[in-house]
């Protein structure tokens, strides 16, 4: 349908506009409804969810505005999956369909994605999918460690989750024998399927009131609209190929992370050729999450407003080859993806960075630093007679360092991005285990230097009030190459984990936090974007006064000399500024 032909009907399309929005909120209410129900702090505390809609040939039409990209965006790719196991003629009404395949669903086995055929009048209409990543799936538990998916947890090939005769309770028994959260694991698996059931039954209202039987000319709408205005937006870049690198501390060396961006009339394309192989440990990411953050960088870039769906995103290419980490192949082990794969947004940004001159954010934290923390004997590598007094817990609590300094403005401080996901209270963590977070403010300094500063990182310091040892699986990268500056601006400071005792830890693994030590995460900065000395004098002395930098960085990095009351002393620092000059 070409929605810009001069015979369309301008009313025809206001009312396929008023039912596009429409669709949207139905799925924003499939999203909420997983959140409201969901049982890990996962989902119902961080909103490491996604929710959305498809067409009968699994393209997904509208997306939840709650949720993270790598979810949203490999759920999108993943129905096609369903569909080759079960094809839209075999499905009927009651199915529901389940998997965590890493490679067909959203890169590791930790993620469930369920996909519920609705059916209008006995006729497939559309599916709702979602996805959460539940507390453990088994194995080794959340960690890098493992040099196998077969270590990693319960595989879930694509299968009925339910059908009309009801839910597939050897399947349930399955994963209840085979996690440690058996409560929380189904309770959410559950949540899944209750969200989808909202979504379908909010989609057959909305049909009946605006008289539709299917979805085909409001999907073709959508999706021939998404694309044109995101071709537009194509066409209005700079033409050219641009090439970035980064160098991320990988687990035991540093990897390489390449892009090639080429950017034509017809679209975005995107090589990962040149990229590091992969590793041995559970770091590797398949392609499907690969193509969800690269294609999130580049979208937030050029099209940030224009809805995402199939239409929008399949001018964004991507391409890989099989012996990269970005491509990782069964069965290498890939339970902590995120941790390379949430660095390909500032990767694919610094290439749009050449095509806009620069006009693009600094690189932030990017990956998550993520408390995951756990008591009991067949989780901790200490003494079996503490292990044997030691309670049972199992903690995953999200947090964040900083994001890069954006154009015209500051980074955000202790935020989630590329992700998206919510920071979990600290007394959410304290009620579901026997830890305590003495400490949990603002890393002084942490922000890179720029004329815009770099959101600051955040320290957290945890100790166990019961009279054992607990340990706790890092998953953490900017540590050894923090966040980088961009034009003048300088690097984020790099991230840091230890005991307080002033021992240092490894940045991933599973390690035990001895009997009376606290864990000290000192998280990382964003980079800074523009020169230090031509920051507005009174916003450093107002980050020296908020206690974000320090009076030494005040004026060593910025130049700005500050009075006892932490006013500007113009003179001095317009000398010390000229100086430099």
């Amino acid at each position: 349908m070409d929605v810009h032909a001069p015979h369309a009907d301008p009313m025809n399309v206001i009312h396929q506009q008023i039912m596009w929005d429409r669709l949207i909120s139905v799925v924003e209410e499939q999203a909420q409804t997983l959140i409201r129900i969901g049982f890990s702090t996962s989902t119902r505390e961080a909103g490491d969810v996604s929710a959305g809609v498809f067409n009968t040939a699994g393209h997904m039409l509208a997306q939840a505005v709650t949720g993270t990209p790598g979810h949203v965006n490999s759920m999108a790719r993943a129905v096609v999956h369903f569909l080759d196991k079960f094809p839209a003629t075999t499905m009927r009404p009651g199915d529901i369909f389940i998997t965590n395949d890493p490679w067909k669903g959203t890169g590791h086995l930790h993620d469930f994605t369920v996909v519920t055929p609705v059916f209008r009048a006995d006729r497939l209409v559309a599916l709702f999918a979602s996805t959460c990543h539940v507390i453990d799936i088994g194995g080794r538990g959340m960690g890098p460690d493992a040099r196998q998916v077969f270590e990693e947890g319960v595989f879930i090939p694509i299968m009925r989750f339910a059908s009309a005769a009801g839910t597939n309770e050897t399947l349930l028994e399955i994963i209840k024998g085979n996690v440690r959260e058996p409560v929380q694991v189904v309770g959410d698996l559950y949540s899944l399927a209750g969200c989808n059931d909202v979504g379908g039954r909010q989609l057959l209202k909305m049909m009946d009131e605006f008289s539709i039987e299917t979805l085909d000319r409001l999907g073709d709408h959508i999706l021939e609209r998404s694309r044109v205005a995101t071709l537009e937006a194509i066409r209005a870049l700079p033409k050219g190929t641009f090439r970035n690198s980064m160098r991320v501390d990988g687990y035991d060396r540093p990897l390489d992370l390449v892009a090639t961006m080429t950017i034509s009339d017809d679209g975005i394309d995107v090589d990962f050729a040149g990229t590091s192989p992969p590793s041995s440990f559970g770091i590797n990411v398949p392609f499907c999450y690969t193509e969800a953050y690269a294609s999130f960088g580049v979208k937030c870039i050029i099209a940030p407003k224009i809805p995402n769906n199939e239409g929008s995103l399949a001018l964004l290419r991507m391409r890989a080859p099989t012996d990269c980490i970005l491509n990782a192949q069964p069965p290498l082990p890939v339970a902590t993806r995120h941790i390379v794969g949430q660095m390909l947004p500032d990767l694919v940004i610094g290439c749009l960075g050449q095509a806009l001159h620069g006009n693009v954010p600094a690189e932030g934290t990017s990956c998550l630093w993520n408390l995951f923390a756990f008591g009991g004997s067949s989780q901790i590598d200490a003494d079996s007679t503490e292990m044997m007094r030691a309670r049972v817990f199992n903690v995953m609590s999200f947090h964040s360092g900083g994001t890069g300094a954006r154009p015209g403005k500051d980074g955000l401080s202790a935020t989630a991005f590329p992700s998206g996901v919510r920071n979990v209270p600290v007394e959410v963590t304290e009620a579901m285990s026997p830890l305590l977070v003495k400490r949990k403010e603002y890393r002084t300094d942490s922000g890179g230097p720029g004329q815009f500063r770099g959101g600051l990182g955040q320290v957290m310091e945890v100790v166990s009030l019961d009279d054992t040892a607990f340990a706790i699986s890092a998953n953490y990268d900017r540590v050894d190459f923090p966040a980088r500056g961009r034009d003048g601006g300088a690097d984020g400071k790099a991230g840091k984990i230890s005991l307080g005792s002033g021992r240092l830890l490894k940045s991933k693994g599973q390690q035990t936090i001895p009997r009376g030590e606290a864990v000290l995460i000192e998280m990382p900065g964003g980079g800074g974007l523009g020169d230090p000395f031509t920051r507005d004098a009174a916003a450093v002395a107002a980050d020296v006064h908020l206690g974000m930098v320090s009076r030494e960085a005040a004026e060593t990095a910025y130049g700005v000399v500050l009075r006892g009351d932490h006013s500007v002393d113009e003179t001095a620092t317009a000398a010390r500024r000229g100086h430099r000059a």
